[in-house]
């Protein structure tokens, strides 16, 4: 599987890198805005984190395909290996099909459907990204349609895979990887709530308590 970091902080995504088996990292606009420096100024240093087998995602910002595959084929001349994140609407999908042809990877996104995943599948997106809590927060079952795509890329576009995005809990990622997901991105929050379990803290403790009782010394 292929586990990304959800973020544009360079220096938390550093300190992550260094622990997590990360595959690269994925940025969209709003992750971008917050850190206050653009998009052209940010990946060079994400880049740089993660390393050069790392791959980098980021989005397009026009609505019309046109403007897409422009700014796609930028992104390609700026990060050479990037996969451009194609929101997926009818202009988006014009774009990934003319962007398949020109041999730009993308991804599908703002993935709210099974119906509108396997659509992006089908135009020829590597990757589609359903967004599990918002879907969730709309009232449907986010984990329920990761099911229903990740059947229906099997079925119908083996070549694609679901990247799951859209995380509040460690609980909703592993249910996505447990329905067959092959990729998962996850917001700094979640990836250190994997780890930040207050028992393991108490268990080594005690483990250090009773080797010092026996030996006096907390080496091997």
């Amino acid at each position: 599987m292929e586990l990304y970091l959800d973020s544009a902080n360079v220096a938390e995504v550093e300190r992550l890198a260094r622990i997590f088996p990360v595959a690269g990292v994925t940025t969209n606009p709003s992750i971008v805005a917050v850190g206050k420096e653009t998009l052209w100024e940010v990946l060079p240093r994400l880049q740089k984190a993660i390393g050069e087998e790392g791959t980098l995602f980021a989005q397009t910002m026009s609505r019309d395909a046109q403007g897409m595959v422009e700014e796609a084929r930028r992104l390609r001349d700026t990060v050479p290996g990037i996969v451009v994140k194609i929101p997926v609407t009818a202009e988006g999908l014009v774009a990934i099909k003319q962007l398949k042809k020109e041999g730009i990877t993308t991804l599908g996104t703002a993935v709210y459907s099974a119906s509108q995943g396997l659509l992006a599948a089908l135009a020829g997106a590597k990757y589609v990204a359903p967004y599990v809590n918002r879907i969730d927060a709309q009232g449907g079952d986010g984990i329920r349609t990761v099911q229903e795509l990740q059947t229906l890329l099997e079925l119908h576009a083996p070549d694609t895979m679901i990247l799951a995005a859209s995380f509040k809990t460690p609980r909703q990622a592993l249910d996505c990887l447990l329905a067959g997901c092959e990729a998962i991105t996850l917001p700094l929050d979640v990836a250190q709530q994997m780890l930040n379990i207050p028992a393991v803290e108490s268990a080594i403790a005690k483990f250090e308590q009773d080797w010092e009782s026996a030996f006096g010394q907390l080496t091997l």
